[in-house]
């Protein structure tokens, strides 16, 4: 997957009405553009108020910022804010509608770096593009398979090629569980231990089905069956068993379970057999129940080994003389 990045223009577009963000040289930075490589130096920030030892992607001045420029005699405030400038931040940002000094604004105009003026404090402005910045330049990835809500826990449905995750989403769905993504959903780590998956704008609404073609399942199914995102949870795989191979004695106990990595977690797997006569919607919403309740401390399997084993220690005494 490509890397992701952000522009100052797409930056300036997305935040303008919610921070009502005014460009003072618009078109400026029109080169500006930040990829995730560009945070990976020391002590990183996205976003920041103005620091010149290790300076911030976004630069915010405040009240304080700008006091402490007009404290500067001539010749140390040229110095500070052509630093400044050389350290091509993505933007500038004013808070509080504050007057911009002409030296300040001179030189970004002179420098193309875009400089932007919003009525909100400070804090605001930092929390708002620390925000979107942290989230546009997170790292993701695209997996194979359905990505669906079931019992309000994000579930991604792989399998091989005609192992029957798609009819398995419709069958799904006609049970009152919401559909997320098919085929290529798109996942991002927005937090250490979230992975957020969501649909591309292309693949929005639609499961295609062998046999049916391509169905749109808000049309078919209403609003209420399809879902914008939703966090990564658990992955169900789906699997052809050899007809020689038989579960092992933990694994029909247990349950076939495993991990697999997307991105930088670990996420909780279970393989599901496919064979005839099995009704895969209802193991599929047993293996969504079973991690519910395994999340919350609950093991069934643990709990049964726990019986047995007392119920042999209990045996063992009675034939005891």
């Amino acid at each position: 997957m490509p890397e992701v990045s952000i522009s100052a223009a797409e930056l300036f577009e997305r935040m303008q009405e919610r921070l009502d963000l005014r460009a003072l040289n618009p078109g400026g930075g029109a080169d500006r553009t930040l990829v995730p490589s560009d945070t990976n130096a020391r002590r990183p920030s996205l976003a920041g108020y103005l620091n010149i030892i290790y300076p911030n992607k976004v630069q915010i001045l405040g009240s304080e910022e700008l006091a402490w420029l007009d404290g500067l005699d001539a010749r140390a405030r040229w110095e500070v804010i052509e630093k400044i400038m050389q350290t091509r931040p993505l933007a500038l940002v004013v808070s509080k509608d504050q007057a911009v000094p002409e030296d300040l604004r001179a030189a970004a105009l002179e420098s193309g770096t875009p400089l932007w003026v919003s009525p909100r404090r400070g804090h605001e402005l930092l929390n708002h593009l620390q925000y979107h910045l942290a989230r546009q330049l997170a790292p993701r990835t695209t997996l194979h398979g359905v990505f669906m809500e079931i019992y309000s826990i994000g579930v991604l449905i792989t399998g091989d090629a005609g192992a029957g995750k798609s009819e398995l989403a419709l069958e799904l769905m006609s049970r009152g569980h919401r559909l997320v993504a098919d085929d290529a959903p798109e996942f991002t780590q927005i937090a250490p231990d979230v992975l957020d998956g969501t649909c591309p704008e292309l693949l929005q609404d639609m499961l295609e089905v062998r046999g049916l073609g391509v169905l749109n399942v808000r049309d078919m199914f209403g609003d209420t069956a399809v879902k914008r995102n939703k966090y990564l949870r658990l992955i169900v795989h789906l699997t052809q068993p050899q007809l020689e191979t038989r579960p092992a004695g933990m694994e029909r106990i247990a349950g076939d379970l495993g991990t697999r990595r997307v991105l930088d977690l670990d996420v909780p797997m279970i393989i599901l057999p496919v064979m005839p006569g099995r009704n895969l919607a209802v193991l599929t919403e047993a293996a969504a129940r079973l991690h519910i309740l395994r999340a919350k401390g609950v093991d069934p399997a643990a709990a049964f080994m726990a019986r047995h084993s007392h119920f042999l220690e209990a045996s063992a005494a009675d034939s005891e003389p």
